[in-house]
């Protein structure tokens, strides 16, 4: 979800700017996003079966590019393709290559390689944050990417509703992010009833989740929670569930956001000035509990629901202030790519 949030920033960005623009991801998630909807009509965008295999994948992409013959290649954080699948591709594309580098474990960069890899790339973007090769001699940084504007983010108000919460309530609203893998996703459903049940009558929670995400998810409790009081949980969970992305559009009506230290959640909490509690999730690759600031990072589930609970009594200051995604520099410094070709 991560990659796909990110690319489709870009993927906006430069169609805003006149470029056509084809998107193939393999995200589980794309199945239910209304991408075309939000990323508009000059980007073309292709589903691919997120069951396939390295090899499949790597067919896919080779006769995607022998049919569309891009100006330019660009690829998100994994510069070999995840599975190894780009790296007999690359140097038969002719087109000019532009690689997404955020941090990934510096063990994956060792074991694979990684500082050859990139010397495919005629430009390396670095999207506000630390990264292995941000001191490349090809490699620019710029600010934080972010799907919306600051403009196109719903009103306080609007933002409410949109989330089931009626005018005349008044209360703080908690927003637990249903992101990462489905498993997570589900899991943020209990999570959101234990704050529902710890909070009661003095907040609304939300439990915010893709649409189209399985909604058998939240079953995946721990085996200590099964019988009536998963059932219950489970109940109030789904209760709590609305179907909503990007999910960046309604955080001006969040009073405390619920997480992990994926790279655009982080990203989105901290331009819109929303105060955050987050989780770091373990990843092959990502390394959430850098991304976290020690006051947004809770050790356990147990924690997480009882500091977020704690924001949500103390009714903590919004610091809303107007922000720029980084997309628009990164879609100039593609430009100047293409054109010195």
């Amino acid at each position: 979800m991560g990659h796909l949030t990110r690319v489709s920033a870009l993927a906006r960005a430069a169609s805003r700017r006149g470029h056509a623009v084809v998107l193939l991801t393999n995200s589980p998630f794309a199945s239910g996003l209304p991408l075309e909807d939000v990323l508009g009509t000059g980007v073309e965008v292709f589903r691919l079966n997120p069951a396939l295999g390295r090899e499949a994948v790597g067919e896919v992409v080779a006769q995607c590019l022998e049919d569309v013959r891009p100006d330019l290649f660009v690829v998100d954080t994994f510069p070999r393709g995840l599975g190894g699948e780009l790296a007999p591709l690359l140097p038969s594309v002719r087109a000019r290559k532009v690689l997404i580098h955020r941090d990934v474990n510096p063990t994956y960069v060792k074991q694979y390689g990684l500082a050859r890899a990139v010397d495919a790339f005629d430009l390396l973007l670095v999207p506000g944050e630390a990264a292995p090769f941000a001191n490349h001699p090809r490699a620019v940084r710029t600010a934080p990417w972010l799907l919306l504007r600051a403009s196109e983010l719903l009103p306080r108000d609007k933002a409410r509703a949109r989330l089931g919460v009626p005018a005349e309530d008044t209360r703080a609203l908690v927003a637990v992010m249903g992101c990462g893998t489905p498993e997570e996703v589900g899991e943020a459903g209990h999570i959101a009833a234990r704050l529902e049940a710890t909070l009661g009558p003095d907040a609304v929670v939300r439990w915010l989740v893709p649409p189209g995400a399985a909604m058998d998810a939240p079953a995946s409790a721990p085996r200590a929670r099964q019988g009536r009081r998963a059932e219950a949980s489970l109940a109030e969970g789904l209760a709590l569930r609305r179907s909503t992305w990007p999910a960046l559009a309604v955080l001006p009506g969040v009073d405390v956001l619920v997480g992990a230290g994926g790279y655009n959640t982080v990203q989105e909490a901290r331009a819109t000035g929303t105060p955050f509690v987050a989780l770091a999730r373990p990843r092959l690759y990502d390394r959430q509990a850098l991304r976290l600031r020690p006051e947004e990072r809770a050790g356990s589930v147990e924690a997480l629901v009882a500091r977020a609970a704690g924001l949500a009594r103390a009714g903590p200051a919004r610091s809303e202030r107007p922000y720029v995604s980084g997309t628009d520099d990164a879609v100039t410094l593609i430009e100047r790519t293409v054109l010195s070709a």
